[in-house]
């Protein structure tokens, strides 16, 4: 029977750009896609984010950036309906976050 090495073998015929290059390409590999939200979805997002603001209600935002979902908690200060950003404060850190809405894709509140 003969015992293969898979991949090791080849690495020392390879330079290291092409093994970089390789390794980034692996790690494209892993990105999200964002999800795709619709006019319900989208409806209640607003209503949340409304309500959230006359009753001074933290939510846990997740959003859609660099191929990532990320997450953020704080209380909405104000929409800019121009830039089509949230202002979002972290009272317990003092964090200031402006976040476009279009990159959010979850809601909820803490």
């Amino acid at each position: 029977m003969i015992r293969d090495r898979g991949n090791i073998k080849w690495t020392s015929m390879m330079l290291p750009e092409h093994v970089k290059l390789l390794r980034d390409w692996s790690e494209e590999d892993t990105y999200q896609e964002k999800p795709e939200l619709d006019e319900q979805q989208l409806e209640q997002l607003n209503e949340t984010i409304c309500q959230a603001m006359e009753e001074h209600t933290e939510l846990v935002f997740t959003y859609y950036k660099d191929h990532f979902l990320h997450t953020c908690t704080g209380y909405v200060h104000y929409i800019d309906p121009i830039q089509h950003t949230l202002r979002i404060i972290n009272e317990k850190t003092g964090d200031r976050q402006q976040l476009p809405i279009q990159t959010i894709v979850d809601l909820k509140q803490k």
